[in-house]
């Protein structure tokens, strides 16, 4: 099975009532193709030069995809803005800023390939279980792409107040993506972490570099140096992927066990992530369905928003793994980064699921499943993807 073989193969439309009226935010509708939104954004800072803080969008959308999401500027221009990847259009004012409160939900229209006739088949019925009973609502990948050759989290090392590695990890930790460009670049931080000056000189501008000058700046007056100041200097955006990432990733580890816990093993399947492997239910029975679809998991963080004592053993044992405790689970700095606070449901009901089969175009004697369905704001697509393919998916 092929997923993304084409962007135009992977569709996603955010769902929100929030309509032009009047105020100061101007409200715009981003529609992107083989770009991230983080990188989105950067580009309408530097082309409009507005500051990032008067930005504010509700969530991050797929870069391999055809992707549609809203935002807004404060004091924005009254205009619309046209990229290679992206268009931003104006569509009006509204009074407060387009955050992740304001989107209900998310449509998708996907096409997975290069299938046989028997796998076709085996997703179709895989689809009407997921209607009956749900799919587990774990993270999926595109949640942990920070997650580089170290296996460890920024997010860990930045709560323990481990400074110095927190920004290793965050600036010349190896990824397995990394292009040509980015790999050169990583290599010289390793190569000159603790000399800044020389480190600073050998950079190309960037981001990066701005960092590094920062303690450059340190060594250079004889000054301690500020692992703590420089680590507050990455963009607001990498570190609020660093927390996500994280806290997702505890998140999914209490899922599983929860599962581990509530469905016979013989109807469990491992499915192996890049956070991690996790159990995924083949099937689940009506009574399995109906307790699980009533449980929500908080999101880990020092002090999490339930009172379901469950709930929050599961958390303690997770960390307990983890060699933590509840209370380190808090960001003491910068003030302006904070782990999020909630709940979040450990089944998904996808009722308007909806499957049509068809030859495919792009594979000689191949099938190709168009799948149409709405989910929750935060819940992957991909997750539901995997869960109607798990035989090609299990380890």
């Amino acid at each position: 099975m092929k997923l993304k073989s084409r962007p135009e193969d992977f569709r996603v439309e955010e769902l929100t009532s929030v309509a032009p009226s009047r105020g100061a935010f101007a409200l715009y509708r981003l529609t992107k193709q083989s770009i991230g939104t983080v990188e989105v954004i950067s580009q309408i800072v530097e082309q409009w030069n507005i500051p990032r803080w008067r930005i504010s969008y509700g969530g991050l959308k797929d870069r391999h995809a055809i992707t549609v999401q809203y935002l807004t500027i404060q004091d924005g221009p009254q205009t619309s803005l046209q990229q290679t990847l992206f268009e931003l259009e104006f569509l009006g004012h509204v009074d407060r800023a387009f955050t992740a409160s304001d989107i209900s939900g998310n449509r998708f229209e996907l096409v997975l390939r290069d299938m046989t006739a028997d796998e076709v088949d085996a997703a179709v019925a895989a689809a009407g279980e997921v209607r009956r009973s749900g799919f587990a609502n774990y993270y999926d990948d595109q949640r942990f792409g920070s997650l580089c050759d170290s296996g460890e989290w920024v997010a860990k090392a930045w709560c323990l107040g481990d400074w110095e590695r927190a920004l290793w990890l965050a600036l010349a930790d190896p990824h397995p993506f990394d292009r040509a460009a980015e790999k050169r670049q990583k290599e010289i931080l390793r190569e000159h972490w603790g000399r800044w000056g020389e480190c600073k000189q050998a950079l190309d501008k960037s981001h990066r570099r701005s960092v590094i000058t920062f303690l450059a700046d340190k060594e250079a007056v004889s000054k301690p140096i500020d692992f703590r100041g420089a680590f507050g200097c990455l963009s607001i955006d990498l570190r609020g992927l660093y927390l996500s990432a994280w806290q997702s990733a505890v998140w999914n580890r209490m899922l599983d066990r929860l599962l581990r816990s509530s469905v016979d093993a013989s109807r469990l399947r491992d499915l192996e992530l890049r956070a991690g492997i996790v159990a995924l239910p083949a099937s689940l029975t009506k009574d399995e369905a109906a307790a699980l679809q009533n449980v929500e998991l908080p999101f880990p963080s020092a002090k999490p928003r339930t009172d379901d004592e469950a709930a929050l053993a599961l958390l303690d044992a997770v960390l307990q793994d983890e060699g933590l405790e509840r209370r380190q689970l808090r960001i003491k700095h910068p003030k302006d980064s904070f782990f999020s606070k909630g709940v979040r449901p450990a089944l998904i009901n996808v009722e308007s699921l909806w499957a049509s089969i068809d030859d495919d175009e792009l594979h000689r004697d191949r099938r190709k499943l168009i799948l149409n369905f709405d989910l929750p704001r935060g819940s992957y697509a991909t997750m539901l993807v995997k869960r109607l393919t798990l035989a090609e998916q299990i380890v």
